[in-house]
């Protein structure tokens, strides 16, 4: 073999070497940044709850074939003791379809007033305060659906999550402005209407907006609508091999009860999946607004008809693909058979 060859294959042998080294990094990277998502004992948020005397139980596990629904909780920590669980300022579900490759995105309205198990009725952003558990058993009744996991972080953690994407280009639909004196004006909200960057300091303030008109009804609207536009984000090569990073980063401010092998099987389904339906809960033709011990909350005139609303949601059939050119894809796929078949007798008629 000569000088040449030896060399070469020398050089080819190196970059495998350092292709595989940096793939066990990257791989050994994610691995931990996962694993440290799950926080227990002394780590934990809810290492200060006390657990209630007749225990809620715990979640059914998913295998992975069925649809598996998430509940997302945003709280507001500012102000309070070490080790104190604050309520949620936001609560949503994700519910994932492997078989029909949908998502669904629920928004809870924080003041929906509803059992919160072995506690009593309460608005159901208490419900975290009493443990992860109680709060998924809360949502889960109301919705009539089993909920297998939790994911909860704060205000950091929302900042950093999106700092580490590199932020999102967003459209903002109006003005919004909101000082708060009480923080000392380190959470202010001001954003101007249009096209803009939004960081992790202006995204917050943008899914925090609340004073106006419609108040958490639009707000809820516009938390679904960011956190499909971060999911888009995620999806991009770029944010997938800053994936170490970014879990590096946003580590310390997240809690959930995924395991790492949960949540490789949950990244397969999501990327396979489209955004199916985005709705808030309970739906305005099922709300009423009452006051209660002094305190306006928002009821459900019907829980039955909450429960078959949700069912109708993800018993809808998938829409049909519809080409440019405005046929199905079953048409499609029809038209260009009954053309292949044309063609082929054509030129077995040409050739006789």
């Amino acid at each position: 073999m000569t000088s040449r060859k030896k060399t070469i294959l020398w050089i080819i042998a190196i970059i495998l070497v350092a292709v595989i080294g940096y793939a066990v990094y990257y791989f050994t990277s994610i691995y931990s940044g996962l694993q440290g998502l799950q926080k227990t004992g002394e780590a934990s948020p809810f290492k200060n709850v006390t657990p209630v005397e007749v225990k809620v139980p715990d979640p059914p596990k998913w295998e992975g074939t069925e649809p598996v629904n998430i509940l997302l909780m945003g709280v507001d920590a500012r102000g309070l003791k070490e080790g104190e669980v604050p309520r949620s300022d936001s609560m949503m579900v994700a519910s994932l379809d492997p078989v029909k490759k949908r998502i669904n995105l629920f928004s809870i309205l924080r003041d929906t007033y509803t059992d919160i198990p072995e506690h009593g009725k309460d608005r159901i952003n208490t419900a975290i305060t009493h443990g992860p558990n109680t709060a998924m058993k809360a949502v889960g009744d109301l919705l009539g659906i089993q909920i297998q996991y939790y994911v909860y972080t704060d205000f950091q953690g929302f900042i950093k999550l999106v700092d580490a994407v590199g932020g999102v280009d967003f459209y903002v639909e109006k003005d919004m402005y909101y000082p708060s004196d009480a923080d000392k004006h380190e959470y202010d909200i001001n954003l101007k209407q249009g096209n803009q960057h939004l960081d992790g300091n202006t995204a917050l303030q943008y899914v925090r907006f609340r004073h106006d008109a419609t108040s958490d009804f639009t707000r809820t609207e516009r938390q679904r609508a960011f956190l499909k536009a971060v999911a888009e984000k995620m999806q991009s090569t770029t944010s997938i091999m800053k994936l170490p990073d970014i879990l590096e980063g946003v580590s310390p401010y997240i809690d959930t009860n995924l395991s790492v092998n949960d949540m490789w099987k949950l990244a397969t389904v999501g990327y396979k999946s489209q955004m199916a339906s985005s709705e808030q809960i309970p739906p305005m033709k099922l709300l009423k607004e009452k006051t209660i011990g002094g305190a306006a909350v928002l009821t459900v005139s019907s829980e039955t008809a909450l429960k078959d609303y949700i069912k109708d949601i993800f018993n809808k059939p998938a829409p049909v693909p519809v080409s440019s050119d405005g046929k199905t894809e079953s048409e499609t796929n029809s038209t260009t058979t009954q053309d292949t078949s044309s063609g082929s007798k054509n030129s077995s008629t040409g050739s006789n």
